[in-house]
């Protein structure tokens, strides 16, 4: 492991002087390809040069124990060891994660698609509600949300809708939001006061550019239509709303949201391309099975991933067994808690797989 580590630190030094030469600065291209290669490594480099830092005193310490006569200097040595030899070994675990295979996508924006499952209006709300959410926990961490397309209920919810998210490592934060999510609450429209238990599925698509995924243009049918809203209110008097079906695959993406057919189309395609881009993802885990078992979060729509329990206030991550009774706050977009335990649980699972 330390002798990869000493081969990154070369490199961000390397990196570093590449920066820093005039002739490199004035090729944008060059210097952002470089900028962003250094950027991923200072983490690593940091704690890196932290251990070193802490091993070092650590030898001198030791070897001051073994020279002095000074009880009480030896005393002192004793506590620096403690202390240092501790946190070499929290540098070496924080080392260990760090070093963990990259997931390529972590760093990508999102395509979140919300949609109501088995609840009928209420699930349609409560819908409404997990985008919010997502939208105030986006917010905070200074993301960009715009609707790609959605498709509303009479009641103030959704049937679905289509969120891109965009940001840095966007991915990374998000992916384990894939899955069924469970509410149980009483819903506005119960006179009786019983909690009725409904379900919404989120799915968590990487965005891709053009180049990651070929789309031939003979494959795809596209539909124009008049777009419509909630009880078949016109939206508009022209045919802007698109429908895009891929021919091949049989995925088909609507969208109405804008009203020039040019903007629709465009956000199609890019719906389009995420939805190609995680089916292909999904026959690469079917063929290597035995990596899928140990990942969590892949968009299995049958997978319920959370409940979300509004009598109790609470709000349970059954994958990781982790509760939190902080519900109202986690719908203000409070998710740092639980983000943080789902990220730092499959961190501890790849590396007992590691070891293994």
């Amino acid at each position: 492991m330390f002798e990869k580590l000493a081969a990154i630190e070369k490199r961000f030094d390397d990196l570093s002087g590449k920066m820093s030469d005039p002739k490199i600065i004035a090729l944008q291209n060059e210097f952002q390809k470089y900028a962003r290669e250094h950027s991923e490594l200072v983490d690593i480099v940091k704690e890196y040069r932290d251990w070193k830092k802490n091993n070092q005193e650590l030898e001198e310490n030791r070897a001051l124990l073994e020279e002095e006569s000074d009880p009480e200097m030896k005393d002192l040595a004793r506590q620096e060891i403690e202390t240092l030899t501790e946190q070499t070994e929290k540098n070496e675990q924080e080392l260990k994660k760090l070093l963990l295979p990259r997931d390529p996508r972590d760093e990508k924006s999102v395509i979140m698609e919300i949609r109501a499952g088995t609840g009928g209006d209420e699930a349609g709300l409560f819908a409404a509600d997990l985008y919010r959410m997502y939208s105030r926990y986006a917010e905070r961490q200074k993301w960009k949300v715009e609707i790609m397309t959605s498709n509303p209920t009479g009641v103030g919810g959704f049937k679905e809708v289509v969120l891109n998210i965009r940001g840095k490592a966007v991915y990374s934060k998000l992916k384990y939001e894939a899955g069924t999510h469970r509410v149980q609450r009483v819903p506005t429209t119960e006179t009786q006061g019983r909690i009725h238990t409904s379900a919404v599925t989120v799915a968590i698509l990487p965005e891709v550019e053009d180049v990651e995924i070929n789309i031939n243009p003979v494959d795809l049918k596209i539909d124009v239509f008049r777009a419509s809203g909630p009880g078949g209110q016109s939206v508009n008097t022209t045919d802007s709303a698109v429908r895009i079906t891929h021919v091949p695959s049989g995925l088909v993406v609507s969208c109405q949201d804008e009203k020039s057919q040019h903007k629709n189309k465009e956000r199609g395609m890019k719906v389009l391309r995420a939805r190609l881009y995680d089916e292909e993802q999904r026959k690469q885990q079917e063929v290597l099975a035995a990596d899928r078992r140990q990942q969590v979060g892949t968009g299995d729509r049958s997978e319920r991933i959370r409940t979300y329990n509004f009598p109790q206030e609470r709000i349970s991550d059954h994958r990781i067994g982790f509760t939190m009774h902080k519900l109202s706050q986690a719908m203000e977009g409070e998710l740092d808690d639980m983000v943080e335990a789902l990220i730092l649980h499959y961190q501890a699972e790849a590396l007992k797989n590691q070891k293994n």
